[in-house]
């Protein structure tokens, strides 16, 4: 098995969603770790490359096993064991194999960020208002301000591989070409990259 690390490169603002608001200020405030740093957790970089690879397995018609291995898979159907009119047993959940770590500042520059208290500099904010179609006009309540983060570059990981694996990973990097939301917008534009060939990991 191998680790695979990779970069994301953003070249516009991003806004990765922690879900709360800060009041009367900002209605949408990004993640951050304890230390006001930006990061993504690895459960929204898996579901991101997974639907990267659902795309590509359409366009392709790619039968092999390479999504539920990685990913894994939840099965609508009633498992043997269990009985059909059991709701709370219904179904079987099979994890994947590899494990998607957080995507995060280089060590190096994380640490400069702390010590030199740098964790403000990495946000804005921008607003938004809904337009009427027909006046032209500014529809009333509808300002916005979301914080979004500079562009920067994370770094990440995804664990116990299988090599036969790794081309179909790399693919799904490539596809990937906007992160968070409003990516409609402008926003989130970014690049996912390998960094390495391959790390054995026994």
């Amino acid at each position: 098995m191998e680790t695979i690390k990779y970069t994301i490169k953003f070249f516009s603002e991003w806004h990765a969603g922690s879900g709360l608001t800060s009041g009367s200020d900002l209605d949408a405030l990004v993640i951050k770790d304890k230390k006001g740093l930006p990061y993504i957790p690895g459960r929204t970089l898996k579901g991101l490359i997974k639907e990267a690879a659902i795309e590509i397995e359409t366009l392709v018609k790619n039968e092999d096993n390479f999504i539920k291995t990685v990913f894994g898979f939840s099965s609508k159907k009633p498992n043997d064991k269990t009985e059909e009119n059991d709701p709370e047993e219904f179904g079987v959940t099979e994890k994947g194999e590899c494990f998607f770590s957080n995507a995060k500042l280089s060590d190096k520059l994380y640490t400069a960020s702390v010590e030199k208290e740098l964790a403000p500099f990495y946000y804005r904010s921008i607003s938004s208002t809904a337009i009427n179609g027909q006046s032209g006009v500014a529809e009333k309540h509808s300002l916005r301000r979301m914080q979004t983060t500079i562009p920067c570059v994370l770094e990440a990981e995804i664990s116990n591989v299988n090599e036969e694996y790794k081309d179909q990973i790399e693919a799904c990097f490539k596809w990937i070409k906007r992160l968070g939301q409003n990516r409609n917008r402008g926003l989130g534009r970014c690049q996912f990259e390998m960094i390495n060939g391959k790390e054995d990991t026994k």
